[in-house]
């Protein structure tokens, strides 16, 4: 069953994700959305496990030693570091999340991508289509990978620096919601075969509505079970973003 495009006009970041909730939800998509949802299950009770054992090691391994007679400030930095180990575990999870669900991910906002030009309402899943799909994709993410590790590594450098750490949290932060939008909008653009540099500096041009997308999607997926299904939902309206803003007058 056909349907006619979408309105190309341009959405702020969270009716993007918004409509891609909607669109992950409907009929013809919902089948696409099954395998990344599992993946994201099993990395998540995986990432709660692993969490629950090890934060208090964690949190205290980044606290800066202080002299007894500022011992007082240990409270008010106590809830600073346990906010930057989160956003690190977070993050940490997030990106592998992504890695492993790549092929699925590629796929389904090549679908997406499909009906939200009125091309095709409900999209076949083919097997042979996703495996064609997994080398490039894969790829590709080794690429957003090349480009993360040097960055985030800095910043857990800065993380373990006294006094310069407490701007770690912040940087973490800003970093995280810049990813989103870079991890998000490159499957729509990959699979529009844009290199990655161009990739790049086409969201750069649209900065603010790339970080209002990136942000967005961030909030959400902090929100425990309700991220296995905003990462999918993240895709869809990454793809409607791709979609609008380049065709958008």
């Amino acid at each position: 069953m056909k349907q006619g495009p979408v309105s190309l006009a341009a959405h702020s970041g969270p009716q993007y994700l918004r409509e891609g909730i909607r669109l992950v939800l409907s009929p013809g998509l919902r089948l696409f959305v099954i395998l990344p949802i599992g993946i994201n299950l099993l990395l998540f009770v995986g990432l709660i496990w692993l969490a629950i054992s090890q934060f208090s090691s964690w949190v205290a391994a980044i606290m800066p030693s202080l002299p007894d007679w500022l011992g007082f400030l240990e409270y008010l930095l106590w809830p600073l570091f346990v906010l930057l180990v989160l956003l690190i575990v977070f993050f940490s999870f997030t990106m592998l999340a992504n890695i492993i669900a790549a092929p699925f991910n590629g796929f389904l906002a090549e679908k997406v991508e499909r009906v939200v030009r009125g091309e095709d309402n409900a999209p076949p899943f083919d097997w042979a289509e996703l495996l064609a799909m997994l080398p490039r994709t894969l790829g590709r993410e080794l690429r957003k990978l090349a480009y993360f590790a040097p960055r985030a590594l800095a910043l857990l450098v800065l993380s373990f620096i006294p006094v310069l750490n407490i701007l770690a949290a912040p940087l973490w932060l800003l970093f995280g919601v810049w990813m989103m939008a870079v991890q998000y909008i490159d499957y729509p653009a990959d699979n529009n075969k844009m290199s990655w540099q161009d990739m790049l500096v086409w969201l750069r041009q649209r900065r603010w509505q790339s970080l209002s997308f990136g942000a967005v999607t961030y909030a959400a997926l902090l929100v425990p079970l309700v991220n296995l299904l905003i990462m999918p939902a993240a895709v869809a309206g990454a793809t409607l973003f791709w979609v609008r803003e380049r065709e958008s007058p």
